[in-house]
């Protein structure tokens, strides 16, 4: 490959997963949103327990839902209700994220004024927290409220279609004819040949990873050797599991992101953000196995299509005028998303990854099989998932959904593949060195929390204001309590 032609890949890899990293949002402005709540949905008999069955997990869900008894008019109903009640909710966090612009606008003119400088620091106070409520509304409509609806109405989809589906399975496991789909053949992991020449990925790898650090997106490696010995060896239990050809290169990212991510050639990051989030080893077996699986079938080299590489190129290089000037480059832009700057106004069509998802199906599956072929309970991603979509932070796990196929579909061809694969024999759920990573981590992330507040900053930060304020938004809770009145709580000071 030229020299010129093996730059620009590995720029467009760097590029590429700049979009993956960055907390961006494709959704764009305008439009009206309904002003009532909404006024479709079943009758209360059949509402209230339908929307309490969309609270429970995928996995109870799939037990489940053979034994409920809902109507195709009762679920079309229901859908109706959650479509409104989503542009109801988009419609009020925005008039709350304008409500605080404004605020922001009134008290900078107030600043012009003749004013004493403790009437100066109180308006520098306003400011400053009405900036940062601003920035968590325009999150949550544009990534919390979708993400959130996203799931309810998958779970909906289970209810209605998973029996049929299950029927289906069940027909070609007796049948036989399940051995025949793509990559049927998981007895023979780590003999069969999904990619030819992994190898040939290493360099474009060790590219990318060299640009990260130059343009300072790389976070600090956690350095705790309880924390990075534990993660390395299950990385490395799963990849011997797998259909891995390269050595795989853990590193452990002391970042607050909920993520991991993998670059070609069997470099695969793990952030300090999904240690935290993981329930058991099984859950974090499941994510390192995806992205294990991302190398193994060379999905970053794939997407290095030349069209590809010069669109994401473009967006990105709007985003370097942002974030890269003004002094932001030799601070590294990881600072924005360590220190909460979500609003940057960064802005990508991330239309543009839409190959990708075919390739999420992919790692899903192969992911799946190697957590299998590891011994892990193989239900840990799914577990993982579900509680990402509902439970966890919005603005931390932004980044699990962006690029994802659709909630239902991809459940399904997890529960699906798992169900065809069987249960290993003492399928392990968690290690007591699991719950000494925790252990150890818990310590990292105090010391982590204590040096952001030190380190530099995109913004100045006015001292001695009141404790910030955080919008409340439960992704589990109904409308009516979430959506109707926008309330807010002070952040309490972490020790």
């Amino acid at each position: 490959m030229p020299e010129k032609e093996k730059w620009t890949g590995a720029r467009g890899l760097t590029a590429l997963l700049c979009c993956e990293l960055l907390l961006v949002t494709s959704i764009g402005c305008g439009g009206t949103h309904r002003a009532t709540l909404p006024e479709t949905k079943p009758v209360s008999a059949v509402f209230e327990p339908l929307q309490e069955d969309l609270k429970k997990s995928y996995l109870t869900l799939f037990e489940t839902a053979a034994k409920l008894e809902y109507s195709d008019s009762q679920v079309a109903k229901m859908r109706e209700y959650l479509n409104q009640g989503e542009d109801y909710c988009l419609g009020k966090f925005k008039g709350v994220a304008g409500e605080y612009q404004r605020r922001v606008e009134a008290a900078q003119d107030s600043l012009k004024k003749d004013i004493t400088d403790a009437e100066r620091h109180n308006l520098h106070c306003e400011i400053q927290d009405a900036r940062d409520l601003k920035q968590q509304a325009d999150l949550i409509s544009q990534h919390a409220i979708p993400v959130a609806y996203d799931n309810k109405r998958a779970k909906l989809d289970v209810i209605q279609k998973w029996p049929a589906e299950e029927k289906l399975i069940r027909q070609s496991i007796a049948d036989g004819s399940y051995k025949t789909r793509r990559w049927g053949d998981a007895k023979d992991i780590g003999f069969r040949e999904i990619e030819k020449d992994q190898k040939d990925d290493i360099k474009l790898g060790e590219n990318s990873i060299r640009d990260l650090k130059q343009m300072g997106m790389m976070p600090k490696e956690i350095e705790d050797p309880v924390v990075v010995n534990y993660v390395k060896d299950v990385a490395q239990k799963v990849a011997r599991n797998s259909d891995l050809r390269v050595p795989l290169q853990v590193t452990v990212l002391n970042s607050k992101e909920i993520n991991a991510f993998a670059l070609p050639g069997g470099f695969v990051f793990v952030e300090r953000g999904l240690l935290e989030a993981v329930d058991d080893e099984a859950q974090l077996a499941g994510v390192i196995s995806h992205e294990v699986s991302h190398v193994v079938a060379r999905h970053g080299r794939k997407l290095m299509t030349k069209a590809m590489i010069a669109s994401i190129l473009y967006q990105a290089a709007q985003v370097a005028a942002i974030v890269f000037t003004g002094g932001a480059a030799s601070i590294g832009a990881y600072y924005a998303f360590q220190y909460g700057f979500w609003g940057l106004g960064l802005t990508l069509n991330l239309t543009l990854l839409g190959v990708s998802r075919d390739f999420e199906r992919q790692a899903d599956q192969l992911g799946i099989q190697y957590a299998w072929k590891a011994g892990y309970d193989t239900s840990g991603f799914i577990r993982f998932f579900d509680k990402m979509a509902t439970k966890e932070g919005y603005v931390n796990g932004a980044s699990w959904f962006r690029s994802h196929p659709p909630f239902f579909e991809r459940m399904v061809g997890s529960e699906r593949e798992i169900m065809y694969l069987g249960a290993p024999e003492h399928a392990v759920v968690t290690t007591t060195d699991f719950m000494a990573m925790k252990a150890a981590l818990a310590k990292v992330s105090v010391v982590a929390e204590k040096d952001n507040k030190k380190g530099p900053t995109l913004l100045k930060r006015e001292e001695n204001c009141p404790p910030p304020s955080r919008l409340l938004f439960e992704a589990d809770q109904p409308i009516e309590t979430i959506c109707s009145v926008p309330k807010t709580k002070p952040v309490e000071p972490k020790n």
